[in-house]
């Protein structure tokens, strides 16, 4: 099997999944040095960073480079072929001595990089699956694609609420009903509050100096919420790269916001900060009527409960978050989040088309 210095791989990767990663692996097998070169056009909906980002992740042995490609495709016409030819040269200006594809074009990409075309699994035999079936249904090619593009396609929701509403019940039940759907919902995750350890560490470090210690002798500082919601955010990604197309959160570090208004009052801006830097795509706010406190060892604050409802509900409205809000009695409070949780999965993940392909 003929080796090569320099071999190429290029596509859109739009977005990357198994046969690609075959393809690159093959190449590198192949290959001293590989360069992958993934080209986006501007109307596409995957940033091309992020298409970058998850090959280099995916292919640490490989050279990863971006480019826009705003010109159509006509297989035909020599002037588009030039045209994209000066966008791959410009990405990739060294000598090419082989180009790996698994598309009809390889011979002529090849003739014109002065390089050897290598066809690597044409007939898609050993990952049937294309960019396109995966841009019109992503949970049923979910088990063709690597953990950074599961997290970054993984429809996330949150249960949020004040103490003792019920958050952690709906959560787990949530994540149960859609594991029992089996396919690719049998690995559905349900992240849990990383708040209520970070506070059980807090008492439990009180108790070794002070063994009579108790949940209202824990004191919070400024330090502390950042810190929970960096952590809750880590948690989160670790589960959407693992699970299925839809994640459950038990809070999250949006809900952090709120509560350091309860424990410090005022808000920070660097949990602030840290909340945005996670997409969510529906809160579930569970409402304290209807709902009996109940003092777990770590609760003091039913009386506040009234207000963390409303400074919840408050803060969604204004950020412009989608949320409902969950009431009625267990049953009903499950049937309410899974029939919103499928209308958020029914609307699909809308890829913007590529540019279409002359003929």
């Amino acid at each position: 099997m003929t080796s090569y210095e320099h071999g190429l791989v290029l596509g859109k990767f739009y977005p990357p999944h198994a046969g690609h990663h075959h393809l690159v692996r093959s190449a590198l097998a192949r290959c001293d040095r590989l360069t992958v070169l993934v080209c986006a056009a501007s109307v596409e909906s995957v940033p091309l960073a992020d298409r970058v980002a998850w090959m280099r992740e995916t292919h640490p042995g490989a050279r990863v480079v971006g480019a826009v490609d705003d010109v159509p495709m006509d297989l035909a016409d020599p002037d588009i072929w030039d045209a994209h030819m000066a966008v791959f040269r410009g990405a990739v200006p060294e000598r090419v001595d082989a180009v790996f594809t698994s598309e009809p074009y390889g011979e002529e990409l090849g003739r014109r990089f002065g390089a050897a075309s290598v066809s690597v699994d044409p007939g898609r035999t050993a990952f049937p699956v294309s960019a396109t079936a995966v841009r019109a249904d992503p949970v049923g090619c979910w088990d063709f694609l690597v953990p950074p593009v599961r997290a970054a396609l993984t429809r996330r929701v949150v249960v949020l609420g004040a103490e003792s509403t019920g958050t952690t019940t709906l959560a787990s039940a949530l994540a149960q009903h859609y594991r029992r759907r089996g396919g690719s919902w049998a690995g559905t995750r349900c992240v849990p509050e990383y708040g209520r350890e970070h506070g059980e560490l807090k008492l439990a470090a009180l108790r070794e100096s002070w063994p009579q210690a108790q949940w209202e002798d824990v004191e919070f500082s400024t330090d502390d919420f950042p810190l929970i919601a960096s952590t809750q955010n880590e948690h989160e990604e670790a589960a959407a790269r693992a699970g299925s197309p839809v994640l459950i959160c038990d809070t999250d570090s949006f809900a952090t916001t709120v509560w350091r208004e309860r424990y410090l009052g005022g808000r920070d801006p660097r949990v602030e900060e840290i909340a945005d830097r996670v997409r969510h795509h529906l809160w579930l706010l569970t409402d304290h009527r209807g709902v009996r406190f109940e003092d777990d060892g770590l609760r003091d604050g039913e009386e506040l409960r009234p207000w963390m409802t409303e400074r919840f509900r408050d803060e969604l409205t204004r950020t412009g978050r989608e949320f409902i809000v969950i009431t009625g009695s267990r049953e009903e409070r499950l049937a309410t989040a899974v029939a919103a949780v499928d209308q958020l999965i029914g609307k699909g993940w809308d890829f913007a088309p590529p540019l279409p392909e002359r003929r």
